[in-house]
């Protein structure tokens, strides 16, 4: 018996083209205001430096073949009619997915980035240019490349896809190897990596478990409101690692016991039962059955 051969679909052309822009539909304008920001003035500061990194994506149209949609790159296009452009060098996509495009594209995390950065500079690329191509001040560029400077590894690999405000890692910086790992997985675990929750951790950190002792209490705080913040962290945390290491076995449990209340409903002389007799407990039974566990 042989196994069937799984084949993988192409999701775009093999080369990329150059269009005339003329020739490209777009579903929607460039509101005014969007050109008055800064990620606007980014790219457009990028294009004039480098030149175009990241090609538009486009599909062709399903009656006409030399026409084409634009699926991806509004803001490059726009930009570059703005400067007096006419061809552009396109990703011809083989599907037309004007609608989910853009969630399949995975924006460059803050790490991501500053490793970005680091290559450019090594490769020979100028602070002042790249400050220039990101439209950025120079210092931030060179924020940027000290981004990960005293963080340990583990702490970095937790953080390296996510989208963390550079001054969130300053805070990070404040405390020792271990206690970073500990505020990346909670940062990981709620999905938030504000500046103010990372400064919250910091704040219910032990005095042992920070690189530098605190200078002056929080604003606002006392010594004992500190010491009572350090002790309720410390018990939070071994309680949300208790409840990841069961999670797993509850899910499973929950999930079972909804398919088995589900098997009693669908027999029809038990609820007829549980309805003559026991109308609360069929209730309960009906929002059960309801009830999606997520994994």
């Amino acid at each position: 018996m042989t196994a069937a051969r799984s084949t993988v679909r192409m999701a775009f052309e093999q080369a990329s083209i150059r269009i005339p822009i003329a020739e490209i539909g777009l579903l929607r304008d460039v509101p005014p205001a969007i050109r008055r920001t800064i990620k606007y003035g980014q790219i457009a500061a990028s294009i004039t430096e480098v030149g175009l990194i990241e090609p538009p994506v486009v599909a062709r149209d399903g009656r006409n073949p030399n026409h084409y949609h634009l699926l991806d790159g509004y803001l490059r296009i726009d930009i570059l009619k703005a400067q007096g452009e006419h061809e552009v060098v396109c990703l011809v996509a083989l599907d037309d997915e004007g609608f989910t495009y853009n969630r399949r594209i995975s924006r460059l995390a803050t790490i991501q980035e500053h490793r970005m950065i680091l290559n450019a500079v090594r490769k020979g690329v100028s602070e002042e240019r790249l400050a220039r191509a990101l439209n950025v001040n120079i210092d931030n560029i060179r924020h940027k490349r000290t981004l990960t400077e005293g963080i340990c590894p583990e702490a970095i690999d937790l953080l390296k896809d996510r989208h963390v405000p550079i001054a969130t890692f300053a805070e990070l910086k404040r405390l020792k190897p271990v206690r970073q790992i500990e505020a990346a997985m909670a940062m990981n675990s709620m999905n938030k990596y504000s500046v103010s929750y990372a400064k919250s951790i910091v704040t219910a950190t032990r005095e042992d478990f920070l690189v530098a002792p605190r200078r002056r209490p929080a604003r606002g705080l006392t010594e004992d409101q500190i010491t009572t913040m350090e002790r309720e962290s410390a018990t939070l945390d071994r309680e949300f690692r208790i409840i990841e290491r069961d999670y797993g076995r509850d899910h499973l449990v929950l999930t079972l016991a909804i398919g088995y209340v589900r098997a009693l409903l669908d027999n029809v002389r038990v609820v007829r039962h549980l309805a003559q007799y026991h109308p609360m407990i069929l209730a309960e039974f009906q929002k059960i059955v309801e009830f999606q566990p997520t994994a």
